[in-house]
């Protein structure tokens, strides 16, 4: 997408309608799910709420402004790789067939797993006392996040957020389809983990497939109890490394529970 802005309207108007582009794809997705379920189906969706109170507007403001400015971090970075690619630095091809549809699928697929096992570490790093006031306080203002809350980041911690992917693309081949579809992949993920609400079903963290994915409650208990649940998309990492919430799946439990007044 930056490439072809940057071609149609040069350097600087591209960078600038690829921070917007950003900015308007989060505010589809996690704008989209705030209006559902934070002004439109408040009162019957609140029964869902993970945290039983309301976010103050205060936060929501953090959420939405920090968010802008993550947009144009990204976007700079979209830059750097357009860069990169105009001096022949990158793997990134046009052609699907160069490598055909089945390697298109696989890289996707490897992009994810290697963002998550990137993120998880990454994040684990950046709550180490010493980095956590510099990179992560932000984001964390955010006690009882919203969906907004989604893309807001130190805009040091938005160049951390992405980072493997200018790495990974100076060694391995992606479409750009595959580099849009993970954005958008990512995006989504995060929209959820930032919902507020729990919209998975009974059972979804005992299943024994279903159970490796991440859930609402996870991230927002993070968020709560800060240091637990760091994966992103999977729960695998915290699985393996003991650093999910003892309480997670009894708190999944208790809200899927409820029953209405």
């Amino acid at each position: 997408m930056m490439q072809y802005l940057i071609e149609q309207f040069g350097l600087w108007p591209g960078w600038l309608l690829g921070s917007l582009a950003i900015f308007l794809r989060y505010l589809i997705f996690a704008g989209s799910a705030f209006l559902i379920f934070y002004v439109l189906f408040k009162q019957r969706f609140f029964i869902k709420k993970i945290q039983q109170i309301e976010p103050k507007a205060k936060h929501i403001f953090n959420e939405l402004s920090h968010s802008i400015a993550t947009a144009f971090v990204w976007a700079t970075i979209g830059l750097g790789i357009y860069w990169l690619r105009s001096n022949g630095y990158t793997h990134i091809y046009l052609n699907v067939s160069e490598y055909g549809w089945g390697y298109l699928f696989f890289s996707f697929w490897f992009l994810v797993f290697l963002h998550d096992t990137y993120f998880y570490w990454m994040h684990r790093m950046m709550h180490h006392p010493r980095l956590f006031p510099v990179l992560h306080r932000i984001h964390h203002l955010s006690w009882n996040p919203t969906p907004l809350a989604s893309l807001s980041f130190h805009p040091l911690e938005a160049i951390l957020e992405i980072g493997v992917i200018p790495m990974i693309v100076l060694v391995m081949p992606f479409h750009p389809l595959v580099l849009f579809l993970f954005a958008t992949w990512s995006l989504l993920f995060n929209v959820l983990g930032h919902l507020g609400y729990e919209i998975a079903p009974k059972g979804f963290v005992n299943h024994p497939f279903w159970k490796w994915f991440n859930t609402p409650t996870h991230h927002n208990m993070h968020h709560a109890k800060v240091n637990y649940n760091y994966g992103l998309y999977f729960n695998i990492w915290d699985r393996l490394m003991g650093t999910n919430h003892p309480e997670y799946e009894r708190t999944f439990d208790q809200i899927k529970n409820r029953v209405a007044e």
